[in-house]
């Protein structure tokens, strides 16, 4: 009998956890850009926009398992800090409802890094000769 590597799609909870992820980041990608579009056309801020793209970026990226997510999302949060003391200066009370939600979003990106990189577990299967 001879060994055979066969590739099997890994389904557990770090799967799922990481789609999870990707779907509520999609979401909210979409949700900015359709915002931040809006208020363009106001003659306002274009970081609302810029950022969802990078959010639905980081979604398509998690969703494929791959660890350019948290590079995209490292730059949307790098982004949001420049923003956000672009617009308030170190007011810290102003900093936080700007700064704690995609610092949080950055948390469970980094707990899912684990899960990045590795779509496919390589398994062992004996088959007949």
């Amino acid at each position: 009998m001879s060994n055979i590597r066969v590739a099997q799609r890994s389904h557990g909870v770090g799967h799922w956890a990481v789609m999870l992820l990707a779907l509520v980041i999609g979401a909210l990608g979409v949700v900015l850009i359709g915002g931040g579009v809006w208020l363009i056309t106001l003659e306002g801020s274009w970081y609302y926009a810029i950022a969802g793209a990078g959010l639905l970026i980081t979604a398509i990226l998690l969703a494929r398992r791959q660890m350019a997510a948290l590079y995209v999302y490292l730059l949307v949060w790098i982004g949001t800090l420049g923003w956000a003391y672009w617009e308030v200066g170190f007011d810290w009370w102003a900093q936080v409802p700007r700064v704690v939600a995609p610092t949080v979003l950055l948390i469970f990106v980094l707990l899912a890094t684990p899960a990045l990189g590795n779509r496919y577990r390589a398994t062992v299967h004996e088959v007949p000769a």
